[in-house]
């Protein structure tokens, strides 16, 4: 158990008028990009049965979501993924050494395994359990919950603090949003390290999920009301997209939205493929009254190995990541290019010059090689010959004259799109 964990809630809720997206810095996901990030959650539902609630439309149900403002919260998530992936057992130190900055993303020997950018990363696979407080846009806390410790980042004001109990280190930086007046100092050095810290536009909760879904819905989307839900104790709505093109990898999404507040509560991504969710992330337990303020205190117990932002930083710069092939001009490439719109659009992009195309991965380390191998199938057609990488949602096509084809949609499109370039 994380030290200066306090007990949850205490006040009355007063959701007021105050800033947007409370939750933006509470469960900060590199996923998630992959995202990032992204999850399969027990549903909650009551044994009473779902609830009687008064009719309403799917467009006044997205008006009560974007109406919705809420900034204080508490509760327990329950976050699992499930992208299909082959395990990662046989990669050894590689996703930690090889595949990452040396050093893990600080660099050098400021490496910490509070380091969120790399303990997050856990949250890509499994099934996890978070417990979550929120007060205002300046105080978020989330806890990852494990069988004999606690991993816990908080957000007060200017501080973002990572505490690892298994290993007794924390991570300290200052929020980019922060309001320091001593710019130009090593605490206003750091606030590049601080933003990836906070996750700021990395969805993790129910509601980013769902806002980002009803962003991109437009009118290649069916979107109904299916009824009604019991969510962690709470009365919602069953809000439903559906793409109305063929070839994408999702078959629906699926957003419990809170009858009373309008906040989502649950957000389940099912595959066009059948079978589990791909992501999955909802609330368990949940009270939008105001969290005691010490949730959001913390200090490093006694023999706790700090690492400060500004010495990641400084790792950063003294030894960048280094790419397989290629030097620094591999990692210059033009835009991507989008073909189709909509659920089915394929993002397409020529690889960097010297980077590994779909027949030449020599420049990855062996285990990375069989890794791929595992996701990779051989592909032919008008446009030659390549690989498609497969995840439940995310597929790419590597072609062997190097360029790329990435969506959310089938490897049949993908194909097809790549088929169509030519």
């Amino acid at each position: 158990m994380a030290p200066n964990d306090s007990a949850h809630i205490a006040e009355e809720d007063d959701l007021g008028t105050g800033r947007r997206r409370a939750a933006r810095y509470a469960v900060p996901v590199a996923v998630i990009g992959v995202a990032a990030a992204t999850i399969g959650l027990v549903p909650a539902l009551a044994a009473a049965g779902d609830p009687s609630l008064p009719k309403i439309s799917a467009q006044e149900l997205i008006e009560r979501i974007a109406a919705s403002d809420t900034q204080r919260l508490s509760g327990s998530v329950r976050i699992s993924t499930d992208l299909g992936l082959p395990s990662l057992a046989g990669l050894g130190d590689l996703a930690g050494g090889a595949l990452a900055p040396k050093g893990g993303v600080g660099g050098g020997s400021s490496a910490s395994t509070a380091d969120p950018s790399t303990k997050l990363m856990e949250l890509g696979s499994g099934t996890h359990t978070l417990r979550v407080a929120a007060d205002g846009p300046d105080k978020q806390r989330v806890s990852i919950l494990e069988d004999a410790a606690e991993y816990s980042l908080i957000h007060n004001g200017d501080d973002i603090w990572a505490y690892d109990s298994a290993s007794n280190e924390a991570f300290h930086a200052t929020s980019p949003e922060g309001t320091a007046k001593d710019k130009g100092t090593a605490k206003d050095k750091d606030k590049g390290k601080a933003k990836e810290l906070s996750g700021k536009d990395v969805p993790a909760t129910p509601r980013e999920f769902a806002e980002q879904a009803l962003a991109a819905a437009g009118d290649t989307t069916s979107v109904t009301v299916d009824g009604t839900a019991r969510v962690a104790g709470r009365e919602a709505y069953r809000l439903v997209l559906k793409p109305k093109q063929s070839g994408s990898t999702v078959e629906s999404i699926k957003i419990a939205v809170d009858a009373k507040t309008g906040t989502p509560l649950k957000f389940t991504l099912a595959p066009s493929s059948g079978g589990k969710a791909v992501v999955d992330v909802g609330f368990t337990k949940v009270d939008f009254g105001k969290p005691a303020a010490s949730t959001f205190d913390f200090a490093p117990p006694k023999g706790t190995k700090v690492t400060q932002g500004d010495e990641a930083r400084r790792g950063d710069l003294a030894e960048p990541p280094k790419l397989p092939k290629g030097g620094e001009d591999a990692g210059k490439s033009a835009p991507p290019t989008v073909i189709g719109k909509g659920w089915s659009a394929v993002y397409a992009f020529t690889s960097p010059e010297g980077a590994p195309t779909g027949k030449d991965t020599a420049g990855l380390p062996k285990e990375a090689q069989g890794f791929l191998d595992a996701l990779g199938d051989k592909v032919t057609g008008k446009f030659g010959s390549g690989t498609v990488y497969k995840t439940r949602l995310v597929n790419a096509l590597m072609t062997d004259d190097g360029k790329v084809y990435v969506g959310a949609v089938t490897p049949d499109t993908l194909v097809k799109a790549a088929d169509g370039a030519k």
